[in-house]
C-alpha cells in the first residue's frame, strides 16, 4: 500500500478573540493517497475552509494550529518557516479559493499574472513560462488562449475567472490541491465541465485533491473517500459509496435526507431541527445532541472517533444499526 500523499492527523485550529476561544477545527484527521480525490463534506461554520487554509498555511491571527499534524509526503506542514512554507505554497501544493478574485489581481493581464506564478517556482525564461501559462488555460478548456493570455480579469465571465485561476493552480503540476468550493458560483453545465476536469487532473498527474463542498451530489460523484464535518469535529468518514448508501451518523443522515431529490413528490422537504451550535459555547459532550433524534443521557460524553466497519469511522455512541448490519 503507497503512503499517502497528505495527512491531517488530530488536527487543531483556533482563533483566540475578544469573546473567547473559537474552536474553528478541533480534532480533525483524514488522509489522501496520489490520484485520489477527498470530499470534505459539511454545512456553512463546520470548519471545512479553516481546515483547507490550516493546510496550505493560510491562517491569520488570531487565529494559529494549536495541535495536530499536517504530513504532506511525511514533512510536518504545521511547523514549517513560513520560507519553506512558500516555497511549497503554489508549486507542490495549490488552492482554489471559491472567489477567484482572491486568486486573480484585477489590474494585472492574465499574462502577466501567470509567468510571475510560473517564474516564482522555476527558473525558465518569460517565453517558456508564457507557453506553460497557455498550455494551462488550454487543458481547462479556455478557447484562444493566446488572446486570452492579453485580456485582464473583467473580461471573463465568472465561469471564466474560476478556470483561470484553476489554470492558475495546475501550473506546477502540484502534488496536492485544496479546492473549496471552486464550482458553488457556477450554472450546472461549467460545474461539470470542471470537475471532469478536477478528475482528468488527478488520473494523469497523479495528484492528491480535497475538494471541499456543502454540494453532496458532486461529491458522490466525484470524490473516492469522505469526511463529514460538525462543529469543527469529523463526525464520520470512510468510502463515498458507503457513507452515501448507509450513514452511520445521524447527522450524515440528515444532510443525505434534506436533499430534495430524495424527498417524495408532495411530501413536505425533510430538515435537520435547529441551528448548528456557536463554536464559542459548544455544548459538553457531542455537539450534535441537542438536534439528534437517538440523543440519550450518555451523549453528554464526548464521544469518541470509532471504527464500527473497515475503513469506516464515526463519532458517535449509537451509530445506525442498518449501515452496522450492512
Amino acid at each position: 500500500m503507497s503512503a499517502p500523499t497528505l495527512e491531517v492527523r488530530n488536527l487543531r485550529t483556533h482563533f483566540f478573540t475578544r469573546a473567547g476561544v473559537v474552536k474553528a477545527v478541533d480534532d480533525v484527521s483524514f488522509s489522501v493517497k496520489a490520484g485520489q480525490v477527498m470530499g470534505l463534506v459539511g454545512e456553512s461554520g463546520s470548519g471545512k475552509t479553516v481546515t483547507g487554509f490550516s493546510i496550505i498555511g493560510l491562517v491569520d491571527p488570531p487565529g494559529r494550529i494549536t495541535g495536530g499534524q499536517i504530513l504532506f509526503k511525511g514533512r510536518d506542514l504545521a511547523t514549517l518557516p513560513e520560507a519553506e512554507m512558500r516555497s511549497l505554497r503554489g508549486n507542490r501544493i495549490a488552492m482554489i479559493f471559491q472567489d477567484p478574485m482572491m486568486t486573480l489581481n484585477p489590474v494585472l493581464r492574465i499574462d502577466t499574472q501567470m509567468i510571475e506564478t510560473v517564474q516564482a517556482h522555476a527558473k525558465v525564461s518569460r517565453e517558456e513560462a508564457r507557453q506553460r501559462s497557455r498550455d494551462a488555460l488550454g487543458q481547462v478548456g479556455i478557447p484562444s488562449p493566446d488572446e486570452r493570455l492579453q485580456s485582464y480579469p473583467h473580461q471573463f465571465s465568472g465561469g471564466m475567472r474560476q478556470r483561470v485561476a484553476i489554470a492558475i493552480a495546475l501550473l506546477h503540476k502540484p502534488d496536492v490541491i485544496v479546492a473549496d468550493e471552486p464550482t458553488t458560483a457556477l450554472d450546472v453545465t461549467i460545474q461539470g465541465q470542471i470537475l471532469a476536469e478536477a478528475q482528468k487532473l488527478c488520473t494523469q498527474f497523479g495528484t492528491a485533491l480535497v475538494w471541499i463542498t456543502h454540494d453532496l451530489s458532486v461529491v458522490a460523484g466525484l470524490a473516492d473517500d469522505i469526511a463529514v464535518m460538525y462543529a469543527g469535529k469529523v463526525v464520520e468518514s470512510g468510502p463515498v459509496a458507503e457513507v452515501m448508501d448507509a450513514p452511520l451518523h445521524p447527522y450524515t443522515l440528515g444532510l443525505i435526507g434534506s436533499v430534495p431529490s430524495r424527498n417524495r413528490r408532495g411530501e413536505p422537504l425533510r430538515q435537520i431541527p435547529g441551528m448548528t451550535p456557536s463554536l464559542l459555547n459548544l455544548p459538553a459532550g457531542c455537539a450534535f445532541r441537542s438536534r439528534c433524534p437517538r440523543a440519550e443521557p450518555r451523549c453528554a460524553e464526548p464521544p469518541p472517533m470509532a471504527e464500527y466497519r473497515p475503513g469506516r469511522h464515526a463519532r458517535c455512541i449509537h451509530p445506525h444499526d442498518e449501515a452496522v448490519a450492512a
